[in-house]
């Protein structure tokens, strides 16, 4: 009899834990490309419209955009949990600090609402993320492109207190990002390739401080640091600095290239994270294929095919969860 309550108790840890590692599941069930060719056939147009006007008015929305995506689909999955507001029983995700540069929650806003003109209440926010990501992302750069699949639905619960144990930090080593993506699902080299994305976008002098000046609490420089590149930092970035905002790929951040590698190798990646990927045989191998001009060509397909792997994370299909009204909030 104790052998089988034994038996019986580890049975229901495994069902346990296969529950919870379905909440970041990568299988994307449900999902398909023109899932709304019926119910909605101008859902897409509307939202590449709208999200080419918001890029016009400025360029920097296109890699916001693909960080709204990313940071979307590291909690709780791809269902729009990102662009909930607070309650009164907490803050939201948006709300964690790590989150707190977020935006382009407008430009979302204005698509949801150009396309409920069509289709109330058909398309989800989820699917609108994942369409603004790419269509940003296209628009600027004119190379990086990949498919969407849609079908996602909405979810209902938003929490600021999971942000820490999820997304991960600019000071990352090459162990906490290998877990951290592996939680999600992905390889290292949907890491490596992911990664890529700093081929658009910035990051704040306050982001890179510590890396410039108190790495070990030392007041010293990260070695892993081009000397030069650190001294051209810190002419412009000072001590417990915030502003300015450095490109993430130093002369090349509004072409979708492999340019970001050859500045890794290079030991000019501006994140601790960028500088991690050569601490792994794997992810510095990738590096290193992507920073010649030849192997460079790769870097497209490669990130159209992590990026769909992405979009599968955790997503709510079917009856599960809802379609918002607004973005903001449940219904």
């Amino acid at each position: 009899m104790a052998v089988q309550k034994r038996v019986l108790s580890i049975f229901l840890i495994q069902l346990v834990l296969l529950a919870v590692s379905g909440l970041n599941r990568v299988d994307g069930a449900g999902l398909r490309t023109g899932y709304y060719d019926e119910s909605c056939p101008d859902a897409e147009t509307r939202a590449l419209k709208t999200i080419r006007k918001a890029i016009s008015k400025d360029v920097t929305v296109a890699a916001a955009l693909l960080r709204l995506h990313f940071h979307d689909c590291f909690v709780r999955g791809c269902e729009a949990s990102v662009l909930l507001n607070a309650t009164k029983e907490g803050g939201a995700e948006k709300d964690g600090f790590l989150n707190l540069s977020l935006r382009g929650f407008d430009v979302i806003d204005d698509v949801k609402s150009a396309i409920e003109k069509s289709c109330p209440g058909v398309v989800s926010c989820a699917d609108i993320l994942a369409l603004a990501a790419r269509d940003a992302v296209q628009f600027q750069t004119g190379g990086l492109f990949w498919k969407v699949e849609t079908g996602r639905r909405d979810g209902r619960i938003s929490l600021s207190k999971e942000i820490d144990a999820n997304l991960p930090f600019s000071n990352f080593n090459i162990t906490q990002l290998k877990q951290n993506f592996a939680s999600k699902g992905l390889t290292k080299k949907d890491l490596v390739v992911l990664s890529g994305a700093h081929t658009i976008g910035s990051a704040s002098c306050l982001t890179i401080n510590t890396r410039l000046y108190n790495f070990t609490g030392r007041s010293d420089t990260d070695p892993a640091l081009d000397p030069t590149f650190a001294s051209e930092l810190k002419k412009k970035c000072k001590p417990g600095g915030i502003l300015p905002v450095f490109e993430l790929d130093q002369g090349s951040s509004t072409i979708s290239d492999a340019h970001f590698y050859k500045a890794v190798r290079q030991n000019r990646g501006l994140l601790i994270s960028d500088a991690a990927l050569l601490d792994d045989h794997a992810t510095r191998a990738y590096v290193k294929r992507q920073s010649t001009s030849a192997a460079g060509a790769t870097f497209g397909r490669d990130f159209g095919k992590s990026m769909e792997k992405m979009g599968r994370i955790g997503v709510l299909t079917g009856s599960e969860g809802e379609i918002r009204q607004r973005c903001a909030l449940v219904n």
